[in-house]
């Protein structure tokens, strides 16, 4: 894995955020792929519990953010990413997020994890 790579699997993270349904979710996960929403919590394992995971979460395709992303380690195929989201509307949230992604040797993830923290409420949003 390079940064090259670990960077571009990041912008289609996002960009399957912005599209509709989850059939794109299969060019970024392997199928056995594991996700940890927060470091203490169990993961979601699998692609289908992905997909169901991924759909509860977001409020739809065209909720309105600005993501932006940097490198932060790389060793073999593991790659850490500072990411940073702003939620637009009502209410917008903001979080800064540590994302450790584990790669298969395709480039597809494995391992998702990450690292969630919110202004003013440490790592939770409530």
């Amino acid at each position: 894995m390079d940064w090259e790579r670990a960077l571009a699997w990041v912008a289609g993270y996002e960009r399957a955020w912005r599209t509709p349904g989850v059939e794109v979710l299969a060019e970024l996960f392997t199928p056995d792929a594991t996700y940890q929403q927060a470091p203490y919590l169990a993961p979601v394992v699998g692609l289908p519990a992905i997909e169901r995971m991924w759909q509860a979460e977001r409020t739809g395709p065209d909720e309105q953010f600005q993501m932006s992303s940097s490198p932060v380690a790389l060793e073999g195929d593991t790659a850490v990413v500072r990411v940073e989201v702003h939620y637009g509307g009502p209410g917008g949230q903001e979080y800064r997020d540590l994302w450790v992604i584990g790669f298969a040797p395709d480039g597809r993830c494995r391992a998702f994890e990450e690292w969630p923290f919110w202004p003013g409420k440490g790592a939770t949003p409530s």
